[in-house]
């Protein structure tokens, strides 16, 4: 990073959304992002971020206005993303998985002024966008979508220098909505500034230094806030630039990170356990001596799986806990070693609560519900959801739902979270810890364990295995796997049966689709 005064200068550019305008000035034609054999200097990427801000004013698009973004990882969502913040927008990114009636409610909720969409989701924008009356600008990249202008065409004829009137916009991303309908994690403008110094202060902490050949690798898709923040916000702040994967594998990772030199970049559990269960001469293929710095977080990552990763890749592995709604802990790899399976300690005492059911403080071990300390200034609302809003805050407080417990040293460990629950002959059952003995097994390539309605037992556990690629799920493997649990876990956590799947449904953000395996199993209790 800069020297002390020019970090100054940075953070005032950054609290104004000129973060990347910053890094063209000092590194022109330092990469700021790579896609396939497509590279965007600093100096392009901002000239293209002008660009757009100019051709949404001249559409009646400005600040305070928001914009929907619907586009896969390249790299004019990283343009959008420089244009938004500097022109005062609020931008929502919406999951491009979703069906048009399901993108059409975020577009319509977020109050979107503009939709840009890829055209390869032409067809679920040009539905989407027609469901919100506030939609006045449509813009397509990449090819033709009905009712669209295109990108290139509206941004051909604007100039391309610095705005005058820099105003830092915001990010408004919504929930998953596995069940009901995704709410938008909204913040007051006033947070834009603070947040953008939050960003630079992890650029540091990360070990970004410009100028220097750093590369950071983005895994997950951009509409997600961890890959969004992590994977392209704090390093282009750091004068950094992406990598952009579009889909994730295994292999190809491993590739990019050689090819690039790739420095730095952000996991989901998921991915280090298919990293690992790569043959051993893939692995020992690649040169992964360049990899300096690994964050992760979304999910609870089985113990086994991380201490393989950072025997693998040494201790340059860093976990967070965070949503969309904020921020947690961090523990880096030293720490975690000495106490595996925890994800930091608060900076303050008072930051993370452990509360039983009536709201009472939990004793150090006694699982409960996780609560973190709201900012004095900017708290979180859920986007026109006042009861929701008011469901998620305790006091000071607020939850995401997680279940977990703080040790005698006030490190945090998570459990699980509350929706998640198995409630079997009246005893709480946590998935993700009978998941974490499963995975283990070297026939299990993903599982998801779930509750099933069962007449004696109220829910029986049920756990639903991916097998590893040529592996056949088989009566023999079941029992084989039900065995497994036996001398690892309590008897009542016990699976009552073991069924495969071909693929299990995952969020692209690394997180199991619960929701959707559930209602695969919702039928009448067996008697």
């Amino acid at each position: 990073m800069p020297e002390t005064g020019d970090r100054d200068a940075l953070l005032e550019a950054a609290q104004r959304g000129m973060a990347v305008a910053y890094w063209a000035a000092n590194h022109p034609d330092a990469p700021a992002v790579v896609e396939r054999d497509r590279v965007s200097t600093f100096a392009e990427l901002n000239a293209q971020a002008n660009r757009l801000v100019r051709a949404l004013r001249r559409r009646g698009v400005g600040p305070g206005a928001g914009i929907a973004l619907l586009c896969a990882n390249r790299t004019e969502f990283v343009e959008v993303v420089a244009a938004a913040d500097r022109a005062g927008l609020r931008l929502t990114p919406v999951n491009w998985h979703l069906t048009a009636d399901e993108a059409g409610y975020i577009v319509d909720d977020c109050e979107a002024g503009a939709v840009i969409a890829d055209a390869r989701f032409g067809e679920v924008a040009a539905a989407a966008s027609a469901h919100a009356a506030s939609v006045t600008v449509r813009l397509a990249i990449g090819g033709d979508v009905d009712g669209f202008e295109t990108y290139t065409d509206a941004l051909a004829p604007e100039v391309d220098d610095d705005i005058d009137d820099p105003c830092i916009g915001t990010r408004m991303l919504y929930t998953s909505g596995t069940t009901g309908r995704p709410k938008g994690v909204h913040r007051d403008d006033s947070t834009a500034a603070p947040g953008a110094v939050t960003a630079a202060t992890l650029a540091w902490a990360s070990g970004y230094r410009p100028g220097r050949g750093q590369l950071h690798l983005c895994t997950g898709p951009l509409y997600h806030a961890a890959p969004l923040q992590l994977s392209l916000v704090v390093p282009q702040t750091g004068g950094v630039g992406v990598v952009l994967m579009d889909g994730w594998s295994a292999e190809e990772t491993l590739e990019l990170i050689e090819r690039h030199r790739v420095t730095h970049t952000h996991m989901v559990p998921t991915m280090f356990h298919r990293l690992l269960s790569l043959p051993a001469d893939v692995k020992e293929r690649h040169d992964l001596s360049s990899l300096s710095f690994v964050v992760h977080g979304a999910a609870p990552c089985p113990v086994p799986v991380k201490q393989a990763i950072i025997e693998w890749w040494g201790p340059i592995v860093a976990e967070y806990y965070a949503a969309t709604e904020g921020a947690g802990t961090v523990v880096l790899s030293d720490e975690w070693l000495q106490r595996p399976g925890t994800v930091g300690r608060p900076e303050t005492s008072d930051h993370i609560l452990i509360l039983d059911d009536d709201g009472n403080p939990c004793a150090p071990r006694e699982v409960g519900t996780v609560y973190l300390k709201a900012p004095s200034e900017g708290r979180f609302d859920y986007f026109k959801d006042g009861d929701k809003t008011a469901g998620a805050y305790r006091g000071g407080h607020y939850t995401l739902g997680d279940v977990g417990y703080l040790d005698e040293e006030g490190y945090l460990f998570l459990t699980d979270r509350s929706a998640n629950l198995i409630i079997s002959g009246g005893v709480n059952i946590y998935p993700a810890e009978v998941e974490a003995v499963l995975i283990n097994h070297p026939a299990v390539g993903d599982v998801g364990v779930i509750g099933v309605a069962d007449t004696d037992w109220g829910e029986e556990v049920v756990a639903v295995v991916e097998p590893q690629p040529g592996v056949t799920g088989t009566p023999e493997l079941a029992a084989e796997l039900l065995e497994w649990c036996r001398p690892r876990l309590a008897r009542f956590k016990w699976p009552r049966r073991v069924d495969f799947v071909e693929v299990l449904p995952r969020h692209d953000n690394g997180k199991l689709y619960r929701q959707l395996l559930r209602e695969r199993y919702r039928v009448t209790p067996r008697p």
